[in-house]
């Protein structure tokens, strides 16, 4: 007899059906798995009989086969335990076949029959609702797997309760999603002493989920910012949470009883590989900037990491999705993330203090900094100076905005360009437009217009850094609760796109011209957006 279980093994995030078929045949004693599996699946028939005869059932003295079909398509895990050991049980006779047709299965198994959490059940609950089955999983791995609202989901504790639901002794009730409280950050952005500037810049941000760099000596505050940035950055809506979520279900990260509102926030350290951050390895997993989708990817000492990992983030910034390619596997994952990016004038840190700057200044400022390509440092939004902060403003009161009202703006802002972008579903945010729809609704008045090409001109803006420009801008005027986008948006916007301070690639002539074009506006702006 041959009987047909269903599970499903994972091509990057998408989670693809497999059937699991045993037969039991006359024959020398044996336990075949076959389907190209790797060691992980192959060990499952020591798992499977360990918890078969803590069950007290003992194995038939015959050859016994299981196939994993489509046979050409890898297969890795141990989730695979639960339907191999269901299928093994249907073709003895115990459970009704028609009765395992009709959900999927995985789980890891102990060796005493207690099924173990495993990851993937998010994506694999929803390739269940898709072929119209119920899925059985691990009690942990219930409350995240049923958030798909399409199925039932079935969180079982051990081999022994799936035996006697399906066998319809005791039936199990089914789970329930499940929703990870969201932390209270103690910190707060007031805690941050000046640096008016920079926190101004965070907030354009997170309003409009722009790319920044920033760029100081060191204890002057720029790891400080950006650990406030989650705490002004608007939850997860259900349809991101979910998408996020099933990232870090394959990733095994949703180990806290459900899925999470809150919005990613990773920090890679600057000697992380190309496959930490990118995705890769041997099975193609997904690295920090898929992690870090819907959310924040912070990278503290910009130019320290490899050359060649910081190259590979010019195609993810721009697409927000990432193609990991190797020799068993294409996979694509999505990589919609905020960059975050902090860096030192140079190597010593002090290249704007003369009394403790290194003998090679300023030439090694320009070799530092020098390693972020022209290319890649095109593609931040938001170029901000992040100067020390003297000792006697470390001791004023705090007298600048806590995080919460910040909060409210952002969020005021971030529901303005839900709005707007309603019908477009491939745009959510202002960094999202692009072609007619940043034209339509992103284009600046007349005196704004003028401001925009002179400063483009003098400054040799490219392409994207003209359109960039004009996406902050929207985000700015969002931020300031504006139908239009004014001239005053536009020069706040264009100083955001200056080099930061201290040797860097040399400018256009004439360039001063258009700076001082744009500061009075500039200041303009933020004296009306000050508390």
């Amino acid at each position: 007899m041959v009987a047909v279980t269903y599970t499903v093994a994972f091509h990057g995030v998408e989670a693809r059906p497999v059937e699991v078929q045993c037969a039991v045949a006359p024959g020398l004693p044996s336990f075949q798995i076959v389907g190209l599996a790797n060691k992980a699946v192959s060990e499952a028939r020591e798992r499977v009989r360990a918890a078969l005869d803590a069950l007290s059932i003992a194995l038939p003295s015959k050859r016994i086969t299981v196939n994993l079909s489509p046979a050409d398509m890898p297969k890795e895990g141990s989730h695979f335990d639960l339907p191999i050991a269901v299928a093994l049980l249907s073709a003895l006779g115990m459970i009704p076949q028609e009765e395992i047709g009709a959900c999927l299965l995985m789980g890891e198994l102990a060796l005493g029959g207690d099924l173990v959490q495993v990851a993937g059940c998010l994506p694999a609950a929803l390739t269940a609702a898709s072929d119209g089955r119920s899925l059985i999983c691990p009690k942990a791995s219930g409350a995240e797997a049923a958030w798909v609202e399409a199925t039932a989901v079935i969180a079982a504790p051990s081999l022994a309760a799936v035996l006697h639901h399906l066998t319809g002794q005791n039936l199990l009730e089914p789970a329930q999603p499940g929703e990870v409280t969201i932390r209270q950050s103690t910190k707060d952005l007031s805690d941050v002493k000046g640096q008016e500037r920079a926190k101004r810049a965070l907030e354009i941000a997170a309003a409009g989920r722009h790319h920044m760099l920033m760029v100081g000596p060191p204890g002057s505050g720029k790891s400080m910012l950006a650990a406030r940035l989650p705490g002004l950055l608007p939850p997860l809506s259900p349809a991101e949470a979910l998408e996020t979520s099933m990232i870090h279900s394959l990733a095994g990260l949703l180990d806290e009883g459900g899925i999470s509102r809150e919005r990613p926030f990773r920090e890679p350290h600057s000697t992380a590989s190309m496959a930490a951050i990118i995705g890769g390895g041997r099975s193609a997993k997904p690295g920090e900037i898929s992690l870090a989708h819907n959310g924040v990817l912070f990278m503290d000492e910009f130019p320290e990491f490899p050359r060649q990992v910081l190259e590979t983030l010019r195609q993810p910034i721009e697409t927000g999705e990432v193609m990991v390619a190797r020799a068993n596997a294409h996979v694509k994952y999505p990589s919609c993330f905020m960059l975050i990016a902090a860096a030192n004038p140079c190597r010593c840190g002090y290249l704007s203090d003369p009394a403790r700057a290194c003998a090679r200044a300023p030439e090694c400022g320009a070799d530092y900094l020098g390693r972020i390509s022209g290319p890649l440092l095109d593609r931040f939004d938001l170029r901000v100076d992040v100067p020390p902060v003297a000792y006697s403003d470390l001791e004023l009161p705090c007298d600048s905005e806590p995080s919460a009202d910040v909060a409210q703006r952002i969020a005021a802002a971030r529901r303005r360009q839900a709005e707007r972008y309603a019908e477009s579903p491939q745009c959510v945010v202002d960094a999202d437009a692009e072609g007619s729809l940043l034209q339509k609704h992103a284009t600046p008045d007349a005196e704004g217009q003028a401001l925009l090409l002179e400063i483009a001109e003098q400054f040799g803006l490219t392409a994207r850094g003209y359109h960039r420009v004009m996406r902050v801008a929207r985000t700015i005027a969002d931020l300031a609760d504006s139908q239009g986008v004014e001239r005053a948006h536009i020069a706040e916007a264009a100083s955001f796109r200056l080099p930061p301070a201290g040797p860097s690639r040399s400018q256009p002539r004439n360039s001063r011209k258009a700076a001082a074009a744009a500061q009075p506006e500039k200041m303009a702006m933020a004296s009306d957006s000050s508390p």
